[in-house]
Order: C-alpha cells, then sequence, then structure tokens
C-alpha cells in the first residue's frame, strides 16, 4: 500500500504526489508558462508537446483532484460551466439527461438552451422522490445529473439510490460536488461515475480564480473526457491552476470554521419573526437531515433562507453590513445572494417558483469571520425593520 493511502485527508492535502517538486525540491508546484515543448525525435513524441492537450502546472492539480475525489483520473477546466458542458458532451443525439429540478441555472441554460438545439433530450425532477425519478426514466436516458445539496434549496439526493438505478440501465451518473467538496462528500465512492466541481469556489476559496474540475473512476471513460477536453479547449490556465492547488492546502480549516458558524447562524435565523423559512440540511427539521449525515461528513457551509415578503429582503439587503452581496459562494468572507437574479437568473420566473425559488430566498454561503459578528449583524438588520414597520403601522391608525 502507498503510505499516502494511510493518511487522513486532512494531511493528503498537503502530503500528496505534488508535495514536493522532483528537480528542485521546491514546496510549491512550478508554474510552467510554456504553450509547446521541444520534442526530441521525429517518431515519438514526449509526454508534453502543447498545453492545451496537458501541461505539468495544469497535470498538478488534475492529480491532486483525482487523488482527494478517489478517482482514476482528474480534469482542470477554465471554469466549473466548461467542466460540466464538456462532461454533457459525452451524450450523444437523441439521448436523455434526468436532472435535479432546483439545479444551478447555468446548468439549466446549458441543458434547455443549448444541448437542446443538438437532439439531447432532458427531464427535470425531485431527486428527492426516488420513485418520482424512477417514473421519469425514458428509453434514451443515458445520464443522471444530480445536485446534492442542491442550488439554492439544499436538498440532499441518496447518490448511492441513483447511481444504482442509472447502473440498472447502463446510464451514468454525474454528481455536482461543489457545494461540499471531497472533504465532506465523495460521490466516486457512493456509486457515481463523474463528480465536478466549480473550483472557483470552496476548493480554491478565496474569490480570485474562475475554475472548473472533474474526475471521474473509470479508465475508460476517463479517455473519451481526455479526448473530450482536448478537443473543446476549454482548459485551465497555469497561474489559476497554481492559485487552485494553493487554496486546496487551507479546504479542511476554511470548510470546518465556516460551518460551524452556519450551523449557529442557521439555528439563529430559525427563531427571527421576519424569516419564514431556513434551509439548511443541518438543522434536524431538515427532510434529508438523516441522509446528509449518512452520506457526507458535514453539512456544508451555505444555506438559505427565506423571508416573509420580497420587502423585507430587500431592507434586509440595503442594513446588512458584513456579507458580500455577490454572485458566487464558497469564499473566505461571507457572501450573500439573490438566487432569482443571480443563480437563477437565467431560469425563467415560472420555472423558478414551481421549484420554491422564491423572489423572497437569499442564498448564504458562510465565510470565515466571527460567527457572533454576524449573527449580531443580521439581527440589527431584522430589528431596525421590525422597528420600522411598526412605526408605518402606528402612522396608519395601528397600535404598537
Amino acid at each position: 500500500m502507498n503510505e499516502q493511502e494511510t493518511y487522513s485527508f486532512e494531511t493528503l492535502l498537503l502530503h500528496n504526489r505534488q508535495k514536493v517538486d522532483r528537480v528542485t525540491g521546491a514546496v510549491s508546484v512550478p508554474i510552467q508558462h510554456a504553450s509547446t515543448f521541444h520534442q526530441f525525435q521525429i517518431d515519438q513524441f514526449g509526454k508534453y508537446d502543447y498545453s492545451r492537450s496537458l501541461n505539468p502546472t495544469r497535470e498538478a492539480l488534475e492529480e491532486v483532484i483525482a487523488d482527494l475525489e478517489e478517482g482514476t483520473r482528474g480534469f482542470a477546466f477554465s471554469s466549473g460551466m466548461a467542466a460540466i458542458s464538456t462532461a454533457f458532451l459525452l451524450l450523444s443525439q437523441g439521448e436523455h439527461v434526468i436532472l435535479s429540478e432546483d439545479v444551478y441555472g447555468g446548468t439549466y441554460r446549458v441543458v434547455t438552451q443549448i444541448l437542446s438545439r443538438y437532439g439531447i433530450e432532458y427531464t427535470f425532477v425531485d431527486m428527492t422522490d426516488l420513485s418520482a425519478v424512477r417514473n421519469a426514466i425514458q428509453p434514451n436516458t443515458k445520464v443522471f445529473y444530480v445536485e446534492t445539496p442542491s442550488n439554492p434549496l439544499l436538498k440532499v439526493t441518496d447518490i448511492k439510490a441513483i447511481s444504482q438505478m442509472a447502473k440498472e440501465i447502463d446510464a451514468l451518473t454525474f454528481v455536482d460536488n461543489t457545494f461540499l467538496t471531497p472533504a465532506l462528500q465523495k460521490p466516486l465512492t457512493l456509486g457515481a461515475d463523474v463528480v465536478l466541481h466549480s473550483a472557483t469556489k470552496f476548493l480554491s476559496g478565496h474569490s480570485d480564480v474562475v475554475a472548473g474540475l472533474a474526475v471521474v473512476k473509470d479508465e475508460i471513460l476517463a479517455e473519451k473526457l481526455a479526448f473530450l477536453q482536448n478537443s473543446f479547449g476549454a482548459v485551465l490556465g497555469v497561474q489559476d491552476a497554481w492559485l487552485v492547488l494553493r487554496g486546496l492546502k487551507t479546504l479542511h480549516v476554511r470548510l470546518e470554521q465556516s460551518i460551524k458558524s452556519a450551523k449557529k447562524i442557521a439555528s439563529f435565523l430559525e427563531d427571527q419573526p421576519l424569516v419564514k423559512k431556513v434551509y439548511y440540511p443541518g438543522l434536524k427539521n431538515h427532510p434529508q437531515y438523516a441522509l446528509q449525515a449518512e452520506q457526507a461528513k458535514g453539512p456544508g457551509a451555505v444555506l438559505s433562507f427565506e423571508f416573509i415578503n420580497e420587502q423585507v429582503l430587500r431592507s434586509f439587503l440595503s442594513k446588512v453590513q458584513i456579507p458580500v452581496f455577490a454572485v458566487s459562494l464558497g469564499a473566505v468572507e461571507s457572501i450573500l445572494s439573490y438566487p432569482a437574479k443571480m443563480s437563477h437568473a437565467a431560469m425563467p420566473q415560472n420555472e423558478r417558483e414551481k421549484r420554491g425559488i422564491s423572489n423572497n430566498l437569499l442564498r448564504l454561503s458562510v465565510g470565515l469571520e466571527n460567527s457572533d459578528d454576524l449573527i449580531h449583524d443580521f439581527s440589527a438588520a431584522l430589528n431596525e425593520i421590525r422597528y420600522d414597520d411598526e412605526k408605518i403601522y402606528v402612522k396608519q391608525g395601528g397600535k404598537k
């Protein structure tokens, strides 16, 4: 057995195949800017010939993520959507994919507006309902696309059950593991075939890089995805590959702190009169709380919460001070996002509403700030809104 196979995950983040540069002994992966490589023979080329096909810095990241996800081969792309789109190109015209219904808006867009133009069919379904998933299967179903926990309603899908269902019909299971990362969840060990990441998020963790990753379990499938990566060329640049490698080294400690804070904030929000509902798989009243605990090591650091109306949401955003109000998640700073106009803007309003993604919903990615500071900030904003509402009520002839 390789000594590395006995390491815990947090040790493996630091002590892996890329721990030391074999040529110089450097403890940081070299950034190889070369776009092309001299060949010493006319009939047999070396390992590297052109950086779209393979680059030593990108290869280092691909090896590390493959090891962390316990797969056979990793692939680094220019964005999370580049990774997802390239994986979908494993499908052929006339084939069918089943997807989580509240999937990320970018994934919804590429499936409904691009893949559909090439004769690829799709069905969105609540993947927490296994009977509904089974009923959605068609003779041409070839991929089950799972987002768990889902974005933005944090629904949890049984990866083992879906993967088994896929195997029964010789289909593939793709799992978007962006929210949890291999620190908390390893879909390939649960039966999935392809795991996908927006490495822009928790893996890099600092809001300073855009990147996507894919890892596969099967060698034959790896060759197919490698062909697609090289053919379409949406590969990750070497500077960005290095930034993701650097971010990975602190993944465990960042997630540990963020999850601790997320649990406290979710509990706080549950008790707020202006908050209608909190979506977080770390809360015991979450419908899939037990499943999440069974298939993952933690609930993650992303939660969503729904206000009683849109005006309260708008007032809250105008008063809260600490979180960044922005697209994205998984960073050292806490980020508040408005799914209706950010992550799911590509999804028509009627489709959002069918899925429960209302205009009253905010998504929070909890960062590394002191959790008490965040709670105090939220509490002050909510109290100010309640005070303002009472003043308006009194002006209109009501009583305090």
